[in-house]
């Protein structure tokens, strides 16, 4: 038999207890001490871990939403860089007008921007409270970055134009003969 402790001893002379008795209760302690699993978590530590993982994901939700944040403004800065490297001398006295955010918006231009304008070779962007002409090339770099800085692109693909109009509308239409120098 294993060494007993004191109080057992003491209890074992003092005849208030059977050797057999001790031995029982020492054996049921020993296999208590050798049968223990893992302990059953209690409500309370499966509600600490619940809140641990949900303020993880939490964590992880916000950490994703900064980065992608971070992303958008980087991409915007580097499209107003290109603005600012890229964009084309205004020149001339008459007058471009299109529209933006529901105004009608207007832009100083020679003839020579004014076709190009009208032909797509050029592009108008904005940036901050103004608006810049851009070449194409670099209109498409700023697109990819940023399309909401795009104003006024007539070199766009036919399908994405918002609407197309039918064969029917064109011959209507075509009665009404446009001049050449129509300007407004």
């Amino acid at each position: 038999m294993a060494k007993a402790n004191p109080l057992q001893e003491q209890l074992l002379k003092a005849g208030l207890v059977k050797k057999s008795k001790v031995a029982e209760v020492a054996h049921a302690q020993n296999k208590a001490r050798q049968g223990k699993g893992p302990a059953t978590p209690n409500e309370i530590q499966l509600d600490a871990e619940r809140a641990r993982a949900e303020k993880a994901e939490r964590d992880r939700a916000l950490s994703a939403e900064r980065k992608a944040q971070a992303r958008n403004a980087e991409l915007r800065a580097q499209a107003r860089q290109i603005i600012e490297d890229r964009k084309v001398p205004r020149a001339g006295e008459s007058e471009y007008r299109f529209t933006a955010d529901g105004a009608i918006r207007t832009v100083l231009v020679n003839d020579d921007l004014r076709k190009k304008l009208s032909a797509g070779a050029l592009v108008i962007v904005r940036l901050d409270e103004r608006f810049e002409l851009l070449p194409r090339a670099a209109a498409e770099k700023v697109r990819e970055r940023d399309a909401s800085m795009i104003v006024l692109d007539h070199g766009q693909e036919p399908g994405s134009e918002p609407a197309a109009t039918t064969s029917e509308d064109d011959a209507y239409y075509a009665q009404f003969k446009v001049p050449d120098d129509l300007v407004w």
